[in-house]
């Protein structure tokens, strides 16, 4: 059987040449590259599998059916904010925006002056599968027919203020602009690995466990020899039967940037660099507030960006529309007040700047093993921080924007063009903003010096035999773009040195 989804009894046992944990960016992209050099792949899932025709309409459903735990992963620190990532087939590529962005060349020399990995031939081979990807993926910029109002508007205010902005790359294919990137594409456009990468794996001769999440991996001596677990059901969250993947030749983590670290700490890596190093993507958005109607639901979801500030201030700035109900939660007041606001919700277009932040935190286990972040800003990055959103704020006045609401609690509502040295001035307590993580990095970092890292530049763990690491945890920095081409990138990496391949 190809595929094992749930089970309520009777302990399952399967057995291939690779056992992978995570079907996600990085964990697709490492089972199919195995699958193609001829490997038997076994992928285990700790979510379910969601067919297209299934997915939410709304974001309460998304969450529900979607994401680890309701979304209800938060960073421990001065400010509690939540942690974006997907539980099921196909991991958080089932409910991001599908946005490309090749690895900076910059990202290499960095990783190669401070870290000892990613020197030339690696930079090559990265590119290489980049080059791939796009092709697989029907990479291509977003069409002008699906742009929508909101990135419209996007574009014309940069024309105005010259941010340098450009048009999104995708991997979405005929994207028909229907703004659902976040719950999921039902339309099946946006390239999420559940639609390619699991399914070639499963043709190739492969297997699938879902709503499985690998509570061990399985060691004989150094060597890792597979992974248990018990089933778990995706609706109630019982525990079902018991399963074990054996592995012939290595076992594959890419279980994210939260669980891969709990995982390794679970199974007795208990090395001080096993969830050290993690950092992040802190955004936020402001809304815009228009004459005429932008209805933000209608158009793809993102399609413009800058990354001017990338390298000077660490921003990014990008358009995201999100629905009614997710914007609601940033319109203040009650009564009366509050319902005038909501039926504005037409004339608001949300765009949002991303942080490269410098600050680190750490992933560990916390009650039942659920990961607990533990992650706060300093003052440096909060300062930029604030300063993303006035960039942001100056871009929606530049596209005509009659106001913005920054949504930063003691600061009033809205501010019109004159009043921006309010949002300027504005607090620095990273309690009075609402904001999100959105982009992980870090936990079983790759390096040279085995005191400070988890893995070599292959992904192989430090101190054990054909057990690697194949996701964003492996990143040993801050990339501050999208970074789902790198993670894919990586993972091929990854899985051609556990084939021996050099």
């Amino acid at each position: 059987m190809s595929h094992v989804a749930y089970q309520e009894r009777g302990d399952v046992a399967v057995e291939a040449d690779f056992v992978v944990v995570g079907t996600g960016a990085g964990g697709a992209a490492a089972a199919v590259t195995l699958a193609r050099g001829g490997a038997s792949v076994i992928m285990v899932e700790a979510g379910p599998w969601r067919e297209p025709h299934d997915y939410a309409h709304s974001t309460y459903g998304a969450m529900r059916d979607m994401m680890d735990d309701w979304g209800s992963t938060i960073t421990m620190g001065r400010a509690l904010w939540p942690v974006v990532q997907a539980r099921l087939v196909g991991g958080t590529t089932v409910i991001n925006s599908a946005i490309c962005v090749r690895t900076p060349e910059d990202i290499f020399l960095e990783w190669q002056r401070n870290h000892g990995v990613g020197d030339q031939a690696f930079m090559e081979r990265m590119w290489r599968f980049q080059d791939q990807l796009e092709d697989d993926l029907c990479v291509a910029e977003t069409a002008p027919e699906s742009m929508g109002r909101s990135n419209e508007l996007a574009l014309r205010g940069d024309a105005a203020a010259g941010y340098d902005g450009h048009v999104i790359k995708r991997y979405a294919k005929g994207c028909l602009g229907s703004g659902q990137c976040l719950q999921g594409c039902r339309s099946m456009r946006k390239q999420s690995t559940n639609l390619n990468y699991v399914p070639e794996v499963l043709r190739r001769g492969g297997q699938l466990l879902s709503s499985a999440p690998a509570e061990r991996i399985v060691f004989e001596g150094r060597r890792a020899v597979g992974v248990s677990g018990r089933f778990i059901h995706p609706q109630t969250r019982a525990k079902g039967a018991r399963f074990v993947a054996r592995a012939r030749k290595g076992v594959v983590v890419a279980a994210s940037v939260t669980h891969s670290p709990v995982l390794l700490r679970r199974s007795g890596l208990t090395h001080e660099a096993v969830g050290a190093g993690f950092r992040a993507h802190p955004g936020t958005g402001v809304f815009g507030v228009y004459d005429e109607p932008v209805d933000q639901n209608v158009g793809v979801t993102q399609g413009w960006a800058s990354t001017r500030w990338r390298e000077d201030g660490g921003l990014k700035l990008e358009t995201l529309s999100i629905p009614m109900e997710m914007a609601i939660s940033r319109l203040a007041g009650g009564g009366r007040a509050f319902m005038e606001r909501v039926v504005g919700y037409r004339h608001l277009a949300m765009w949002v700047h991303a942080l490269r932040a410098r600050s680190v935190g750490t992933v560990r286990a916390g009650f039942g093993g659920k990961p607990i972040v533990r992650y706060g800003f300093d003052a440096y990055d909060m300062e930029r921080f604030r300063g993303g959103m006035v960039r942001v704020a100056e871009l929606h006045f530049a596209a005509g924007a009659r106001a913005v609401i920054p949504g930063i609690h003691g600061l009033p509502y809205s501010l019109g063009p004159h009043e921006l040295d309010i949002l300027r001035q504005g607090p620095l307590d990273p309690r009075r903003y609402v904001a999100i993580l959105s982009h992980l990095f870090g936990g079983c970092m790759m390096g040279r010096d085995e005191r400070t890292s988890v893995c070599d530049a292959r992904g192989k763990v430090h101190g054990r035999d054909a057990l690697y690491v194949a996701d964003a945890s492996l990143m040993p920095d801050n990339i501050g773009v999208n970074p789902q081409h790198t993670i894919m990138s990586l993972a091929m990496i990854v899985a051609e040195g556990a084939m021996g391949v050099a």
